[in-house]
């Protein structure tokens, strides 16, 4: 969302996949067995890559071995000129407030090493006719895992439809305070 026009994969595609619609080199240049791998981000007009992991030392040491082994398979493939570095300066929060007014869950984000973004979720208590800012204020606590089960899957469809403009998920009544720069 930050460079609209790079050309930025996720999740979804592989390996072999961001070096050819990259244009980064040729796909047939990495092994067989980690062509289907599939890095969190890759952008390759600014040639930087980001495994997104849990807040916590066992997520910072798997994003760490990841990011390093996408980045090794990449570099491997890749012309000179496009190698790949772990990203950096990825860091933000975002809001989302349930029932207008009800509990506000914070997604925050940080880059504590490169190509290493860890995540977390906190919420505060609902506190009514409150701001959002004025809650956002609040004591952050750490967000009870059976809540996060409960709403989960429409807190990621809410965020998705902020993000992309999609449809608004049935069952959500509330709003998602974006950032506006994530650095």
């Amino acid at each position: 969302m930050q460079h609209p026009k790079n050309a930025v994969f996720l999740d979804t595609v592989s390996l072999s996949t961001i070096v050819k619609d990259g244009e980064l080199g040729d796909p047939e240049r990495l092994p067989e067995f980690v062509r289907r791998l599939r890095p969190d981000i890759t952008d390759t007009r600014a040639l930087v890559l980001f495994e997104i992991k849990p807040d916590n030392e066992g997520g910072r040491k798997e994003g760490r071995e990841q990011a390093g082994r996408y980045l090794a398979a990449l570099n491997g493939a890749v012309e000179p000129d496009k190698k790949l570095v772990g990203g950096t300066g990825f860091d933000g929060s975002l809001f989302l407030e349930f029932e207008n007014g009800g509990t506000l869950w914070q997604l925050s984000w940080r880059t504590p090493e490169p190509g290493v973004t860890l995540y977390r979720w906190s919420y505060r208590r609902e506190k009514p006719h409150a701001s959002w800012k004025e809650r956002a204020a609040q004591k952050e606590e750490a967000l009870p895992r059976e809540e996060a089960e409960q709403r989960g899957e429409l807190a990621e469809q809410a965020l998705r439809a902020a993000y992309e403009g999609g449809e608004w998920p049935n069952g959500f009544h509330g709003q998602v305070y974006l950032p506006v720069d994530c650095r």
